[in-house]
């Protein structure tokens, strides 16, 4: 389980992103410029969390008993709490 928040973090200048788990009180600077990295947003879900993957459309699947989003590598439903079958491949 992460404990830690992820954080996603813009150059301004290249516009280049990064996701990191961050700590919200430190800078950040990009690797190629040099500039301090701004922060854009945390990411779904909060920290503590069962799952790594962000909310996203891809990452995210149907839970067949209560309907609600769960994301795809968590095998329990975090809605209901019952067990979400197999992925289809």
């Amino acid at each position: 389980m992460s404990t830690r928040q992820r954080y996603r973090l813009r150059a301004p200048s290249s516009g280049r992103e990064t996701i990191i788990e961050a700590d919200p009180d430190k800078i950040y600077v990009d690797r190629e410029t040099g500039e301090p990295m701004e922060v854009l947003g945390m990411l779904l879900p909060l920290a503590p969390s069962p799952s790594r993957l962000p909310w996203s459309i891809e990452n995210l699947r149907l839970c067949p008993w209560c309907g609600q989003m769960a994301q795809k590598d968590l095998n329990d439903c975090p809605t209901c709490g019952r067990r979400m079958g197999p992925l289809r491949s």
